[in-house]
């Protein structure tokens, strides 16, 4: 069914796509879902008309997803690591055959630009050839012990995971959580954002058509209700969670009362520092990238641009500038650079944090207004023009607060000492940059910064080799890398004793 949604997308245009198929899988199919008078619709974010149909599962469905999990798991576990690879080989294979499709689907779903799309499903394509490479090399550890006794260690599956994605990157992070987790021999569930559930599906295809046991990977789709029903579920092993802060915290606190161990992947307010001696031109293009990319829905964007007061002048007119030449529009168009935000009232959401800023005080250089596209298709979107904040301080909303839209708030600074003081002065630690020519300060600069990823030079880019995560209330554990191979296993120990037993009784 989602190979012939997916054949109907290159002749898909902005507007025109309805989303019948079924949207629950498991089992190894599309499940018609139980009660279909709870269903709420689902827009699409350049147009805003209702794109589809997103039907919340309740506890039965999520106990049949689950246990259908459950009986794939006994089989995949039992599979040595070199046949998850081929399998895992030619998921990958399939997916990066059909890249310019499911990048469709997914602008038509999300708002991106397809240009930023087909590089999601490239990352997604990636992590799973990359966790493949490592499911055959899982291994222990020997350990001699006195007398020609001996210990060795097992690392061993968890059993069946839930993955909770986050709407912002949906093919992309259920396949950040999957492979992992199916190279080390787990199962999973995921559930997608109930206002992205369409491309999660085309992934748990894919991993049937690949060859995996009917009911690895399922996906259930909901919001609340059904997150909560998956996280107490008592055959849940593990849950990994990308998402906000308060939901992180709901969901560790659930997962505590069955002791299960949690990822959490969570928000973000991180600093980007510019001194002085930086490259102008790569400090303008990282703030850019920093702030802009996915409408600004970026968790670990760098939205606190400290800039050292010397080159602030220079800095905000070439920042300005080029944040007015960017082109926003139709999603589908390789000319546009930012597209739709993903519904109508985070769009507002978003504009009330200009607003307030500018009660406070803040000077709004560009942007931050609702923007409508020439194409009468796109007058129900959910646009906006991309934003530059100065005058900012460090106790603003603007500064403090999550806003998750294109909105880069620019703040001064004289000294090392003081940014790196102001710039850890938050609860969030997601991620962090620093732009200079001295080699010294940019390794010293990142040592002191409180963040899980400190880019140097550079900013958001996210290749899969590389582990990501969050310090303080950003979260724990780490997706990406192979120490994620830590976070979907567990330690076994082995002991075993060649001579007689040394008793005290």
């Amino acid at each position: 069914m989602a190979q012939s949604l997916l054949d109907t997308m290159p002749a898909a245009s902005t507007g025109t796509v309805l989303v019948n198929d079924h949207l629950n899988y498991w089992g190894g199919r599309r499940v018609k879902p139980t009660d279909e008078k709870n269903a709420e619709p689902v827009f699409e974010p350049a147009t805003g008309r209702v794109l589809c149909q997103m039907v919340p599962c309740g506890a039965e469905e999520v106990d049949q997803a689950i246990k259908s999990a459950h009986t794939a798991y006994l089989k995949w576990s039992k599979m040595a690591g070199m046949e998850r690879a081929r399998i895992m080989l030619e998921a990958a294979r399939i997916i990066r055959e059909r890249r310019d499709n499911i990048a469709k689907l997914e602008v038509i779903n999300n708002g991106k630009s397809i240009t930023e799309a087909q590089v999601d499903i490239d990352i997604a394509w990636q992590c799973i050839e990359y966790y493949a490479g490592m499911a055959g090399t899982l291994s222990g550890q020997h350990i001699q012990l006195p007398g020609g006794a001996f210990a060795y260690t097992r690392r061993e599956p968890l059993g069946v995971c839930v993955g909770i994605g986050a709407w912002n990157y949906p093919f992309q992070i259920a396949a950040w959580k999957s492979a992992p987790a199916l190279a080390c021999g787990n199962a999973m569930v995921f559930k997608p954002s109930p206002m992205t559930p369409v491309t999660a599906v085309i992934l748990a295809e894919i991993y049937k058509e690949a060859g995996v046991p009917e009911g690895l990977f399922n996906v259930v789709q909901g919001g609340a209700e059904t997150g909560t029903l998956l996280c107490h579920h008592p055959m849940v092993a593990k849950v990994s969670f990308t998402g906000s802060v308060p939901t992180g915290k709901k969901i560790m606190e659930m997962s505590a009362k069955g002791v299960k161990p949690v990822t959490l992947e969570l928000g973000g307010k991180s600093p980007l520092i510019i001194f002085k001696d930086c490259e102008m031109e790569n400090a303008v293009r990282g703030a850019l990238m920093a702030n802009y990319l996915s409408q600004g829905e970026v968790c670990c964007n760098g939205t606190r641009v400290f800039v050292q007061r010397e080159i602030m002048p220079q800095f905000l007119e070439e920042v300005v500038k080029r944040t007015k030449a960017i082109r926003v529009g139709d999603p589908l168009l390789k000319d546009t650079l930012m597209g739709a935000l993903i519904s109508k009232p985070h769009l507002e959401k978003v504009l009330g944090f200009v607003a307030q800023a500018k009660k406070e005080g803040a000077r709004v250089l560009c942007g931050g207004e609702p923007f409508t596209p020439s194409d009468p298709k796109l007058k129900g979107g959910y646009f906006m023009s991309p934003c530059v904040l100065d005058n900012c301080r460090d106790d603003m909303t603007c500064v403090k607060e999550e806003i998750f839209g294109p909105v880069m708030s620019v703040l001064p600074f004289d000294t090392e000492e003081e940014v790196l003081q102001r710039a850890n002065n938050t609860t969030f630690g997601l991620a962090s940059g620093v732009f200079t020519r001295d080699i010294g300060r940019a390794h010293r600069v990142a040592e002191n910064l409180q963040a899980g990823t400190c880019f140097i030079n550079n900013y958001n880019i996210s290749p899969v080799e590389v582990p990501f995560g969050g310090y303080k209330m950003s979260g724990f554990g780490r997706e990406n890398g192979q120490v994620t191979i830590e976070y979907y296993s567990q330690l076994k120990t082995v002991v075993v004793e060649m001579g007689d037993v040394d008793s005290l009784f």
